[in-house]
């Protein structure tokens, strides 16, 4: 299952555009958008720090949350946001409405355990081809991560997505073939850059 859920409190914003949205973010607030589930987009003002604070504590694009706009309460999934690419703090983000029945697409990490139980223990290297994979999934069911177990794997073995269990409601959006997740190779070998001695 995704982290807990978490509430933020909201208003909304009567103006939109460029030069309100900088004002708001000189005033501490990030510009926001609640749309989907057939009604209209809803434009609305979040605190910086607490919105920051919940995409830097991870599982934020996985994690249903309740969005408080003006007392009105809000189920949403994030869908996007974005970072000013020079001081790294949230410029904007983008909600989705979502109710228990809601199918989402969503983008969960693939994390690998028992490394030192395979041939990585003994030089493989593990070539991570997907580091996250996208999943059809119930808005309330989505799973923070998905765990590969590398017990036993020798170089030259690669680890599919059929390869784990996957939470019940919940498939890939690739379903034409048992996409690779990960592969363990041997070492590169031979001279670096570094070491090759001068003519």
């Amino acid at each position: 299952m995704s982290n807990a859920t978490y509430e933020l409190k909201a208003e909304t914003r009567e103006r939109v555009g460029k030069g309100s949205s900088r004002e708001l973010r000189r005033n501490g607030l990030i510009p926001a958008v609640i749309y989907g589930d057939k009604q209209a987009p809803i434009a609305i003002t979040l605190n910086t720090n607490e919105v920051t604070k919940r995409i830097h504590a991870g599982g934020f694009m996985t994690t249903v949350a309740t969005i408080d706009v003006n007392g009105e309460k809000i189920s949403v999934l994030p869908k996007d946001y974005q970072l000013d690419p020079v001081r790294d703090f949230t410029m904007h983000v983008d909600f989705l409405r979502v109710t228990a029945n809601s199918h989402v697409v969503v983008s969960v990490p693939v994390h690998f355990i028992n490394e030192e139980k395979s041939a990585i223990k003994t030089g493989g290297v593990l070539n991570i081809v997907r580091h996250e994979v996208e999943l059809h999934a119930l808005a309330n069911a989505i799973p923070e991560a998905l765990t590969f177990d590398l017990t036993g794997l020798k170089v030259g073995d690669s680890i599919h997505i059929s390869a784990i269990k996957l939470p019940s409601g919940t498939s890939p959006v690739i379903t034409d073939r048992d996409f690779t997740v990960a592969t363990i190779v041997a070492p590169a070998a031979g001279v670096t850059e570094e070491e090759e001695p001068t003519a």
